[in-house]
């Protein structure tokens, strides 16, 4: 059975498609079958359905804010059912099977040979340039080339400008369409990279541009003919005009719609024919479309180096994924659990469970300043400095001040990092902990008590000679030790308002179950309280449990 998508698009208009063919994406990029620009939330390839069967599975890219599928964020694959709902930013998709009747393009039989040739014209291609190739009138003049007639230049404009090719070999054959296009001896494409003219391809050298000539070029979008350089006082005071001896030029915009990304620049000197009015008329129409060539392949090497830039992404977030605990130790007398995800490919959030020959357990938790892959850079390192400082259950407050120090010769000045480190027995629930700056940890007690864990110092990485202190307390069987990131506490509802100390009631509602339980209840209230916005920071719980 045929299936189809009801498109709600980000300014509120409703249409349907047929969903036809193997694939079909969205995203910002014009290189999508359903291109939302105008939508900042899409990433630019941002989700792509694909034919299984009769049905249709949606995939998420790697998008920054995510695919939504009934309202749960996919992370994998997922096969679609009628009646779906998928939302991706501002666009609303409902996956449905297709309507009896619906519209299909239809070819009917031609007339054939019956229609009157006094009505019909036909003609090949190679016969229309093989009649336009010469132009009589600029054959006629003495020493003149074949140049090219109009037509003839706009069909190789197009021939030559549809192959994929690299902005570095695309920008000569420009200038040198141009240049045979109208006659022209010289010429220059300068192309505007932050607000600076470059030059990325030319013919002849020694340059001066009139500023006026360029500023009515950009500013005022203006194609200009100069028939007689010598004639014009302005033009005739420069010297590169006298030592090229340049007689006729023209300059015209590199334009695409209603912006222009530089100009095109052809002058010759005293022995050619002057430019006139068709050959601007020619230039014009040639910069325009090679203005919009040069801006799909610019657009084209973006896109490419973010795929890239998303492939080493999805590499670097395995990586980091295996800096994190594969799985809770399992330990007699505790029950241990752990959650992470980052709210961008890879993340700052850190923990990590630590088994020592004494039975004793380390738990590690950590919030790196900022986002991203710098972010990731500082976890990968503090992770590193964890694993050879903590290798034996000494002090607490010793160790995280060795970490200061580690972290504070290594860590870029605009970047800290929160820390809490303890070392708890199961056998007697005896916990000593130190904190450098991080949200204090909650104790929930049996009893329905809940105390946080104060005490502590400033972040890792910033003052190199601070000293900590070592706290203490007692974990009682059935007592569990909540930690968090602030990506939790600090996740906002669709009313922007924090979750805060909701983490507090989510945790003591399973506080008799699993430590993997208690973990979870405390993502599935976070996940209700943001009712399906993208998060905002990276996601950290770890609990203990005591069960002896």
């Amino acid at each position: 059975m045929a299936r189809e998508l009801t498109i709600t698009s980000p300014d509120g208009k409703t249409k349907t498609i047929l969903l036809e063919g193997d694939t079909l994406s969205l995203g910002r990029s014009g290189a999508n079958e359903l291109c939302y620009a105008e939508d900042a939330g899409l990433s630019r390839q941002h989700m792509l359905l694909e034919r299984d069967g009769e049905d249709w599975t949606v995939r998420d890219l790697g998008s920054k804010n995510g695919t939504f599928l009934n309202g749960v964020r996919i992370a994998d694959k997922q096969r679609l059912k009628p009646g779906d709902r998928i939302v991706t930013s501002r666009v609303a998709l409902t996956y449905e099977q297709a309507k009896a009747g619906a519209n299909r393009t239809v070819f009917f039989e031609g007339l054939g040979s019956s229609v009157p040739s006094n009505v019909t014209v036909a003609m090949t291609l190679e016969s229309l340039l093989k009649s336009e190739g010469r132009d009589p009138k600029l054959a006629a003049e003495p020493g003149a080339k074949e140049w090219a007639s109009p037509l003839t230049a706009l069909v190789r404009v197009g021939r030559e400008l549809t192959a994929r090719r690299p902005l570095v070999e695309l920008y000569p054959a420009i200038l040198g369409l141009a240049l045979e296009a109208c006659g022209a001896r010289r010429g220059v494409l300068l192309t505007l990279e932050k607000g600076t003219l470059v030059a990325q391809a030319s013919r002849g050298e020694g340059f001066r541009i009139s500023s006026t000539v360029r500023d009515r070029v950009l500013d005022g979008k203006d194609s200009l003919l100069v028939r007689d350089a010598q004639q014009d006082e302005a033009l005739r005071q420069q010297f590169s005009i006298i030592e090229q001896r340049v007689r006729t030029l023209m300059a015209v915009p590199l334009q695409t719609d209603d912006k222009v990304i530089g100009l095109l620049y052809v002058d010759s000197p005293p022995l050619t024919r002057e430019f006139t009015s068709d050959d601007l008329n020619l230039l014009t129409v040639m910069a325009n479309v090679a203005g919009m060539r040069i801006e799909r392949e610019r657009l084209a090497e973006v896109e490419q180096a973010e795929r890239l830039m998303a492939a080493e992404l999805e590499q670097a977030a395995e990586i980091q994924r295996n800096l994190l605990p594969a799985a809770a130790p399992v330990v007699a007398g505790l029950e241990l659990a752990g959650y992470n995800a980052a709210c961008r490919t890879v993340g700052g959030d850190y923990y990590d469970f630590l088994t020592y020959p004494d039975g004793r357990i380390g738990v590690v938790i950590a919030d790196v300043a900022g986002k991203g892959m710098p972010a990731a850079l500082v976890m990968a390192s503090l992770q590193a400095k964890v694993q050879a400082l903590a290798d034996t259950p000494g002090d607490t407050a010793d160790m995280v001040g060795r970490l200061n120090r580690g972290m504070a010769a290594t860590c870029p000045s605009n970047r800290f990092v929160t820390l809490f480190f303890a070392v708890l027995d199961p056998r007697t629930g005896e916990l000593a902990y130190s904190n450098a700056g991080h949200n204090p940890p909650y104790l929930l007690r049996t009893n329905g008590e809940i105390a946080p864990l104060e005490g502590g110092g400033p972040p890792l990485g910033i003052l190199p000679a601070m000293r900590y202190q070592e706290e203490h307390a007692k974990m009682e069987p059935g007592d569990v030790l909540l930690l968090y990131s602030d990506g939790v506490t600090e996740a906002f509802n669709p009313a922007g308002e924090e979750f805060d100390e909701r983490i507090k009631e989510a945790a003591a509602a399973k506080r008799g179950e699993t430590a993997a339980a208690i973990v979870e209840a405390v993502h599935e209230a976070v996940a209700a309280w943001v009712a399906g916005q993208p998060p905002t920071d990276d996601v950290t719980v770890v609990v203990a449990r005591r069960t002896a």
